[in-house]
């Protein structure tokens, strides 16, 4: 514990982000004999892996959020501040956000990423990503709102259009999506509506390359695109988009561009850095990548500046293997844990050694009971490997009752399956479902978090 009366005597290190990098990183300063500032334009630190299961109506939101000043509250010498920095002044050491500035002796950006339209940003409100809970809201209810409205159809055309889902990347996210919204047509919503059948959903899972999940081992991406195509999802790969418009998706396919009638458009195809990175590279000159990630020194730190640390989806670290490392949550963990150490041991003078991620595998999810894992010196799919993701998931989830909600609610929806969380929430009750009222995430209510 810190006294404060001797705080102001202390290293003052200020983490930008409440993700995974920052909260761990947080949590692992928590006995540390510094005075510790954590700033995020959330209060609640979000499970991202799980946001598809908001978007699908398996979970709430706050069961997959954490409190902030609750998961902190045993760091005597931490404060937790709600706000969004704008600027940062690195050779004076401050950041600035609101109407007012903060002085840092180490500072930490763990910012993380968005959605990235490759230059088509008027596509995003017609085909939302997932990386927020207004995000997996506003998913939930165009998925749902296209059922509704197919019942109430009695164009045939129109209705096939409201029953097509189009999945834009077959990445993890992207197949997860997909294999959740098959589940809804096909299992969970045949028999809740009279007018339409459900099972006749199609389900277009998009992916621009030679086959689904690229990172994957190409016998997991097979063994996947095979467990989708039993779920009822049609998997195009080698396909790109084109064009996105209310109502429809042009695709391109070799030579071959086709038009594509669909209600529903989600995004799952690309991520590009926060605001911060490109900040950052015009105050002091750090390379950023393609996507705006800032490049890192072998410690996480950038060139120049050994007191500013970049860690997460933010930062692009080339020193371990052909490629930088994947943005997961694993390796955000992985790099908040060893930069609080290196921290850690520049106060006791001790040496350090580079970073260096520790790959415990890489899991993603189809349906229940299947799922691929790649534990690289072991590969697992159908029920084993679900059994794997469901665990390793709970196991990270931050609280004890978000982990026991979690687990309770999939055991219902894995017996019964049904899922309690499939709400419509927006102005109206959408009694008038039309494109133009399934909104944008501005139009939804801020969800409750726990306190």
């Amino acid at each position: 514990m810190v006294d404060p009366k001797t705080q102001d005597s202390i290293p003052h290190v200020v983490i930008v982000g409440g993700g995974f990098g920052g909260l761990y990183a947080a949590q692992a300063l928590g006995n540390a004999p510094v005075k510790l500032t954590l700033i995020d334009k959330r209060n609640f630190h979000l499970f991202q892996p799980l946001l598809y299961q908001v978007a699908t109506g398996i979970v709430s939101p706050a069961d997959i959020s954490s409190p902030l000043r609750l998961v902190l509250n045993n760091n005597k010498n931490t404060q937790v501040l709600l706000d969004r920095v704008t600027d940062i002044d690195p050779d004076r050491q401050l950041l600035t956000f609101g109407d007012r500035t903060l002085s840092y002796d180490t500072l930490i950006l763990a910012t993380g990423v968005k959605h990235h339209y490759f230059g088509n940003e008027q596509w995003q409100s017609i085909a939302p990503g997932l990386k927020t809970i207004e995000d997996a809201l506003l998913m939930r209810r165009r998925i749902y709102g296209a059922f509704e409205a197919a019942e109430k159809e009695t164009n045939p055309e129109k209705r096939k259009a409201w029953l097509t889902f189009v999945i834009v990347g077959g990445g993890p996210t992207g197949v997860e999506l997909a294999g959740a919204i098959a589940e809804l047509a096909h299992s969970v919503l045949k028999n809740d509506f009279h007018h339409i059948d459900t099972t006749e959903a199609e389900i277009l899972l998009l992916e621009g390359m030679d086959r689904i999940l690229p990172p994957y081992a190409p016998e997991l991406s097979a063994r996947a695109e095979s467990d989708l195509t039993d779920l009822g999802v049609n998997v195009q790969t080698k396909t790109l988009v084109t064009n996105v418009t209310e109502g429809a998706v042009t695709v391109r396919q070799g030579d071959t561009e086709k038009l594509v009638p669909a209600r529903t458009i989600l995004w799952a195809a690309g991520v590009k850095a926060s605001s911060l990175g490109k900040v950052l590279n015009e105050k002091t000159g750090v390379p950023i990548d393609r996507a705006g990630r800032v490049i890192v020194e072998n410690n996480l730190s950038i060139a120049g500046y050994p007191n500013i640390f970049v860690i997460g989806d933010l930062a692009s670290f080339n020193h371990q293997g052909d490629r930088p490392l994947p943005g997961v949550a694993p390796v955000a963990m992985q790099e908040g844990k060893y930069v609080a150490k290196w921290i850690k041991d520049e106060l006791c003078g001790r040496t350090h050694a580079p970073f260096c991620y520790h790959d415990a595998g890489s899991l993603a999810v189809i349906g229940d009971n299947a799922a691929v894992v790649d534990l690289g010196w072991m590969k697992l799919t159908g029920i084993i490997a679900w059994l794997t993701w469901v665990f390793a998931h709970i196991y990270y989830l931050i609280e004890f009752d978000n982990k026991l909600v979690v687990m309770l609610q999939w055991g219902w929806n894995y017996f019964t399956r049904g899922r309690g969380a499939r709400l419509i929430t927006g102005e109206d009750s959408l009694l008038t479902i039309t494109p133009e009222n399934l909104g944008t995430k501005e139009d939804l209510p801020l969800p409750a978090v726990k306190r």
